[in-house]
């Protein structure tokens, strides 16, 4: 089928710098786009919590749209990536942009208080897959904001290359697929993990902070003349010299953990961390970070394998939960279950594992596995 019937009649061809310059464009955003929304639908749940985070900020009738976050962050995922793709591709290029530009005039004034503010830490507009700050993110939208203004002025003189009916089927099957991919990463453990507690780390060793290392500066003078020595080199047996000050510099660079650290505590308050963190064997973390909304399922084969740990002697199993004590009781109450709890800070347990209930294999202190409560053999 030709498929310049379809050509707008006031399209007038464009010429080839121009057509390039577009082109480069659209990459760009579209590129932007498609990562933007890829890395948020690898891991909904903590788009969902980044969105509940904006919505408290403005309270009043933004908070009561809490618990549409969730279904918010799924719909967010997929139109970015659909609008990034059709960018790209040119399908249903002038809605595309349209779509594209609407969301720019929201999130760039958005981005503008949030940096003049900082409320809050990081946009998550990459998720967690890069960490940009405030102000990095206001830069961003204030570059993509003309970018998208461009392509949308230029949309009707950029050439269909699909049919209609083509370009309907391909949005829905993207809006298909994407929708799907992020369901899957809500319904099981998110397919790449940006998160710091991944397979393979210490997690006891990853909160550590190294000690700061400091050279100390002497400053003598002789004869008018200062002189700034180190403690191997200055004149200690001259008496010319006169002390003047001393410097301290740091010389390691600042340093951050990968791991905030944080701590458990059993029911008594006891605090346990070293004892399940650098435990020299198996450890199994059961996170319920809390316990009005985690899965009733799956409380019932926690409770069934704590009884089994229990007949096997097994000392090393916790479950771990950032819920209050009045909370607990009252889950214990409406559960039956026996099970001791252990407690930490929220972000934390959610930050661990991205499922309530989750599980988490420690061995030797480093993350062996990490399970959905759906994909754990109970």
């Amino acid at each position: 089928m030709n498929y310049l019937k379809y050509i707008r009649k006031d399209n007038k061809d464009l010429q080839p710098a121009m057509k390039i310059a577009l082109l480069a464009l659209r990459l760009i955003f579209g590129g932007v786009f498609i990562f933007s929304g890829f890395v948020k639908a690898v891991d909904p749940i903590g788009t969902a919590y980044k969105i509940q985070e904006y919505l408290g900020l403005f309270g009043g009738f933004f908070e009561f749209l809490s618990p549409l976050a969730l279904l918010g962050a799924i719909g967010l995922c997929v139109v970015e990536i659909v609008i990034g793709i059709n960018i790209i591709f040119n399908i249903h290029f002038r809605l595309s942009a349209l779509g594209g530009l609407l969301i720019m005039l929201i999130m760039t004034p958005l981005t503008l208080y949030i940096a003049l503010t900082n409320p809050m830490e990081g946009c998550g507009c990459f998720g967690e897959a890069v960490a940009i700050s405030n102000t990095q993110t206001f830069i961003k939208n204030l570059i993509l904001l003309p970018i998208i203004a461009t392509l949308f002025i230029f949309s009707k003189r950029i050439r269909p290359v699909f049919a209609p009916l083509t370009e309907w089927i391909a949005s829905a099957v993207f809006v298909l697929i994407f929708t799907i991919f992020s369901i899957y990463n809500l319904r099981n453990l998110p397919v790449i993990d940006f998160l710091p507690f991944k397979i393979g780390v210490n997690i006891y060793e990853s909160m550590q902070t190294p000690h700061p290392e400091f050279e100390f500066f002497l400053i003598y003078e002789k004869d008018g003349v200062e002189q700034t020595f180190t403690l191997d080199d200055f004149p200690g047996g001259d008496s010319g010299w006169t002390f003047v000050d001393q410097k301290i510099v740091r010389i390691s660079p600042e340093y951050q953990p990968e791991i905030q650290p944080f701590m458990i505590f059993n029911e008594k308050l006891d605090d346990i961390t070293e004892e399940v963190l650098k435990y020299p064997g198996q450890v199994y973390l059961i996170i319920i970070y809390d316990v009005n909304t985690t899965n009733r399922r799956a409380v019932h084969n926690i409770q069934k394998l704590y009884e089994r740990s229990i007949r096997q002697d097994i000392q090393h199993f916790y479950i771990v939960t950032a819920s209050s004590l009045a909370d607990i009781e009252a889950f214990r109450e409406r559960t039956g279950v026996t099970f001791p709890f252990a407690t930490s800070n929220r972000a934390t347990l959610r930050d661990m594992v991205r499922a309530n209930p989750g599980v988490i294999l420690l061995n030797n202190g480093v993350i062996e596995n990490k399970w959905h409560w759906r994909n754990f053999d109970w």
